[in-house]
């Protein structure tokens, strides 16, 4: 099995890797437009003399445009296509960078980061929607993953930017080139990204299996055969209308609406996995690890250094998924990081119970404060070689093809939702207890181990055909076509 495997890898036409790297690149402004404020979030407290709740929804306020980007995203990409929704995302990208670095006030910046996260959620859904549906399945999995080693990548490459930065100009606070603030520079880098993603969206094919939904077989075929070359294109296409027919003699026609609670369960089973990836705290760690490690005893300097480097742990980590997704299966690899995950939030809730202090003045005694520093980064470790990939990899191969760019953008929604949810609510929770606040997080670590053992079917090595139907309830249209 895994030597058949190996071979099919190796035929891999050197355009498909190209087209998934390029369709990931959404993932690195994805990952830097919604890290780079870790590095500028106390000069802006201070620039603008917010409070607390304010500094907090300053920061959250790019997650609420990133849940109306990706709703919207699936709705542009069935109209238009994913490559021109790939060029709105970089418009809004570029807006967002220049118009967030040279902000007037604090009402100002809310409303360049609400731009900004429509172009990130528009990236969140279009990226692993395209990755997949240019993959073939035997490597699906590990071309899926490049999304979130984007991110990964992107989260670094606004850490180590913001570390330049401040450390160049003697503080995020303090005037750089052109007697512009550090802090600023930080967001006008993502200027540069922002056009190559433009740069490149012009570069890539359509997606073949957009293309048979709208009746362009032939495009479709030249693109099948442009990527995959040595694969039967013609067999392809008949699987792609295949399942587009049964779509309609299961009565889907499109929609996402369904008898659990007014959706389909496949749809259901998206939402719960993205807001399961939220919940486990993992954007604590990038949004406010600067602030974190300053609380625990560790200058401003230092924190940002260690902030570069758990991004670089988050990366490394990421390779070790792409490695193994496809050798092992989603599911191992899902619940050994649930466990992790609840280990090692566990440990963090543990260490900051030890605590004194209070507010900015918080100090971990003894061996604490390393062991909370060792924790936080087993939980990255975790999450990046699991839960950080791989649900990415699933909302891209799970949901029929009919309704993949709807359903993965109303995940994808809630995703960002739930994001916003606990990055707003943490600066209140972690002045009023870390303990409890890291207790929460690690009980939805252990809630994600029981779904995915209960509800999560294995889906390596399938066609998105073949996967789809491991969600279709027994005794359906679908199901009973497949069988």
């Amino acid at each position: 099995m895994t030597t058949t495997q190996d071979q099919t890898t190796a035929k891999i036409p050197k355009r498909v890797i190209w087209l998934a790297v390029a369709g990931a690149v959404g993932g690195f402004l994805f990952g830097f437009d919604s890290s780079v404020v870790n590095g500028a979030v106390d000069a802006i407290k201070e620039e603008f003399a917010l409070s607390e709740a304010v500094t907090g929804f300053a920061v959250a306020v790019a997650l609420l445009g990133c849940a109306v980007g990706a709703y919207l995203a699936g709705k542009v990409a069935d109209r238009y296509g994913r490559i021109p929704a790939m060029k709105l995302g970089a418009v809004l990208f570029l807006a967002s960078a220049v118009g967030t670095g040279f902000c007037f006030g604090v009402w100002d910046l809310i409303f360049w980061r609400l731009i900004g996260g429509l172009g990130i959620g528009l990236a969140s859904v279009i990226a692993p929607a395209y990755i997949s549906e240019i993959s073939p399945r035997q490597v699906r999995g590990r071309l899926a993953s490049l999304q979130q080693l984007a991110i990964t990548t992107g989260i670094f490459a606004a850490l180590l930017s913001d570390a330049v930065f401040a450390n160049t100009a003697g503080g995020a606070d303090q005037s750089l080139w052109l007697g512009i603030e550090a802090w600023r520079w930080m967001f006008l880098a993502g200027a540069v990204p922002a056009v190559i993603y433009g740069w490149i969206a012009f570069t890539l094919p359509e997606s073949p299996r957009f293309l048979v939904f709208k009746g362009k077989d032939d495009e479709a075929l030249r693109v099948f055969k442009s990527i995959a070359p040595d694969e039967d294109s013609d067999r392809h296409l008949r699987e792609i209308k295949a399942a587009i027919e049964e779509d309609k003699l299961a009565g889907q026609k499109g929609s996402l609406r369904g008898d659990a609670l007014g959706l389909k369960p496949v749809v259901w089973i998206g939402i719960i996995l993205s807001v399961l990836q939220q919940f486990v705290g993992i954007n604590v760690i990038f949004y406010y690890s600067t602030t974190l490690w300053k609380a625990v005893g560790f200058q401003e300097k230092d924190s940002l250094t260690i902030s570069v480097a758990t991004s670089i742990t988050n990366i490394l980590v990421t390779l070790v998924a792409i490695a193994l997704v496809d050798r092992i299966g989603r599911r191992p690899i899902l619940l050994a990081g649930s466990i992790g995950m609840a280990l090692s939030l566990g440990t963090m809730a543990l260490a900051f119970g030890s605590a004194t202090g209070s507010g900015d003045s918080i100090t971990l005694p003894g061996a604490w404060g390393p062991a909370a520093l060792v924790a936080a980064n087993v939980f990255v470790i975790s999450f990046g070689a699991s839960w950080g990939p791989l649900v990415w990899v699933l909302l891209g191969e799970i949901f029929p093809s009919r309704i993949r760019a709807r359903a993965l953008g109303l995940a994808a929604a809630a995703q960002w939702v739930a994001n916003f949810a606990i990055t707003l609510s943490f600066p209140v929770m972690a002045a009023a207890s870390l303990p409890l606040t890291y207790a929460m997080y690690a009980l939805f670590a252990a809630a994600s181990f029981f779904f995915v053992m209960f509800k999560v079917p294995e889906t390596n090595g399938m066609s998105l055909e073949q996967a789809e139907t491991l969600f279709v309830p027994k005794g359906s249209a679908k199901g009973s076509a497949r069988a």
